[in-house]
């Protein structure tokens, strides 16, 4: 049976130039277009995609019971020349600490990749999003 949740609900409200604060349930973090008071957009996209699959590899290790100590991820993203500058081409690169096989490290990734990630999984160009948008005024 799949795992139902609720929509993910999110809200940003305008400060000043290119900033807004963002709040969904209890997060909140400022979201600048100019990358100076916080991550812009995308760097927040980089930052989800990287977290997502980070979080998936550390669950699947641990359920392993894997003497998993630390990881990190470092991402690296090119973005289309023209807009919508959207990600072309994305490295993962993870580092892992501890006494954890390398197939197990590999296999953890690879289903974080393959199946897991949903934020990876949201840039796919062959799932189609259905995308409303409503305004007042």
């Amino acid at each position: 049976m799949p795992d139902t949740k609720p929509p993910l609900g999110a809200q940003l409200v305008w400060s000043e130039r290119l900033r807004f604060t963002a709040t969904s349930g209890r997060s909140v973090m400022v979201v600048d277009g100019d990358g100076e008071a916080g991550p812009s957009p995308m760097q927040v996209l980089a930052f989800a995609v990287a977290g997502c699959m980070a979080a998936d590899v550390v669950a699947i290790l641990q359920k392993g019971r894997h003497p998993l100590t630390g990881l990190s991820v470092a991402i690296a993203a090119d973005r289309a020349p023209v807009h919508p500058r959207r990600f072309t081409h994305v490295v993962l690169s993870f580092e892992v600490a501890g006494k954890v096989p390398p197939d197990a490290v590999d296999r953890a990734v690879t289903l974080s990749r393959d199946k897991y990630c949903s934020a990876l999984h949201s840039l796919r160009q062959d799932i189609s999003v259905e995308i409303q948008t409503t305004f007042t005024s």
